[in-house]
């Protein structure tokens, strides 16, 4: 009996040596080795934190020549223009083109200053920009800078003053200045009138144009001027 319990605990031995053996199979390789842990998910991901690359905008270029001047000095001044123009000197050259064959019924500095060119940056485009494109002007610009200007008398009233302010397209009144002197019209009228008044409304001279084809006129300080009859210009 004693036998048999000792044949037990024998294979019961064996047993236990088998399960230990098989336990300890799992933890290692064919070689006895550790097997390397499985990649966690935060391990696999990619790295978003990494910096990109920055690329900067290119400096503008400008076209050699007093153009690319004209346009690097208005980009640095920060000058702006009329939005037609794709660049300041188009916007300069455009004047250039416009100045001889402008409104006849102004002289070239009465034009710049009063169609609004000078106007904002206008003037500062204007007065770089014209010396460079069409130096001829310059003297113009200057001249329509400063308000002194030979000055056209078209349809209007006109109050003559010895120095007459510059024209003020903001002005609430109809009623411009112009210097004293002697102006003169040609062309064709008709049916047209024009005349001059004291400062109290007397009528000092007067004219109805049936028909004619040169007109003149003498105003003095203080007189009043109202014209009907196309354009008086000042007589050189």
């Amino acid at each position: 009996m004693s036998e048999m319990r000792r044949g037990w605990a024998a294979a019961a031995g064996v047993v236990a040596a088998v399960l230990l053996g098989g336990c300890g199979g799992s933890a290692s390789n064919e070689e006895g080795k550790a097997k390397p842990p499985s990649p966690t998910v935060e391990d696999a991901s990619p790295a978003w934190d990494t910096a990109l690359p920055t690329t900067e905008e290119p400096e503008p270029a400008y076209a050699p020549g007093p153009e690319g001047a004209i346009d690097q000095k208005a980009d640095e001044e920060g000058w702006t223009y009329d939005s037609l123009y794709s660049s300041a000197s188009e916007y300069v050259q455009d004047i250039c083109d416009s100045l001889p064959t402008q409104s006849k019924d102004s002289s070239p500095a009465q034009w710049l200053a009063e169609a609004g060119f000078m106007d904002e940056d206008g003037q500062k485009i204007l007065k770089y920009g014209v010396p460079k494109l069409c130096p001829k002007w310059t003297k113009t610009v200057k001249a329509a800078v400063s308000g002194i200007y030979p000055r056209y008398i078209s349809g209007g009233e006109y109050e003559v003053k010895k120095n007459p302010a510059p024209y003020d397209p903001n002005s609430d009144s109809d009623v411009q200045e112009i210097g004293p002197g002697t102006y003169e019209a040609t062309g064709h009228f008709s049916d047209c009138y024009w005349e001059r008044t004291a400062p109290n409304g007397d009528i000092i001279d007067n004219q109805f144009v049936t028909q004619a084809t040169r007109l003149t006129v003498t105003l003095q300080v203080g007189e009043l001027f109202k014209n009907e009859c196309g354009t008086f210009k000042p007589v050189s």
